[in-house]
């Protein structure tokens, strides 16, 4: 039986061809050397939070257009997925769309991990593990939602998304108090956003009119993509918050964080925001907020 040599990653190969091609000048000894400057030399600092934001962005998009300043941190990620096969040459693009969460999930799943670890939205271990396998990058500004079973008022929340709930507290004279939380499912009104984590229901029960937007623009603040939920669109009045950024976050409550980013509604209607403009504040994110 003949014995067949493991296939170097695709990034190696080129420096292996390299080497073998200048008629000596580089000897078999200096191969490592080079695999090592080589990887040294292609490695790049991948952002974690640009490239989740991203990740939330650009699939609901049309068009493969890149979102604020995370391409450099996509592609790198992309290449490494081409570099483990798992995604084509062709859609390494900066741009993170359904082809990316797809090749990122079959990444998670090869490493063992099912149901939201597996849902092509990087953790902090699967990312730094991809980049340290490939050497293709390393990773800065990690994001970590903490324990999934952490809770805010009674309510299931990640830790993240209980200190970000706690912070938009802090901003008010009042109390938040949780209707539902993350991590739950069976309830049709609320179409599977709560499904996976980073998304609360917020109760506006004795608030006046201004409280409910002054609450909306807290929970914003502090990087959540929140709307005051009106009877206009048939829901009795309540705060809806997704918490940008949030590993576990599922498909569909992803696409309205996209929404949010463009000014609208994240309902099914895709219509404009109807928020007062007094009380938008900026697109943010929870980490970006804390350095501010």
């Amino acid at each position: 039986m003949t014995h067949q040599e493991p296939r170097l990653p695709r990034s190696r190969r080129w420096v292996l061809s390299r080497a073998l091609m200048v008629g000596g000048a580089a000897t078999a000894a200096a191969v490592p050397s080079l695999f090592a400057a080589q990887a040294a030399s292609a490695a790049v600092a991948v952002d974690m939070e640009l490239v989740l934001v991203a990740a939330m962005v650009d699939p609901e998009k049309t068009g493969t257009g890149t979102t604020l300043n995370a391409a450099a941190s996509v592609k790198a990620v992309e290449q490494a997925l081409d570099v483990k096969n798992h995604l084509s040459a062709s859609a390494v693009d900066g741009h993170y769309g359904t082809s990316t969460i797809s090749a990122y999930a079959a990444w998670q799943r090869s490493l063992g991990y099912t149901g939201l670890d597996a849902n092509g939205i990087p953790g902090p271990t699967s990312l730094t593990r991809l980049g340290g396998e490939t050497g293709l990058y390393t990773v800065t500004r990690q994001v970590n939602i903490g324990s999934n079973a952490d809770s805010y008022g009674g309510k299931r929340v990640n830790t993240r998304t209980r200190n970000m709930l706690a912070a938009a507290d802090g901003k008010l004279s009042w109390s938040l108090a949780l209707t539902q939380g993350s991590y739950t499912t069976g309830n049709p009104s609320s179409a599977g956003t709560h499904d996976g984590g980073g998304v609360v229901d917020v109760s506006v029960s004795g608030m006046t009119a201004t409280q409910r937007w002054q609450t909306v623009k807290a929970l914003r603040d502090v990087g959540f993509a929140a709307w005051l939920r009106t009877p206009e669109q048939g829901f009795s009045y309540h705060i809806h918050a997704n918490a940008i950024g949030d590993t576990d976050m599922v498909a569909v409550a992803r696409a309205q964080v996209h929404d949010y980013f463009y000014g609208k509604n994240g309902l099914a209607s895709h219509a404009a925001d109807n928020t007062p403009s007094a009380y938008r504040g900026s697109f943010t994110w929870w980490e970006q907020y804390k350095r501010s």
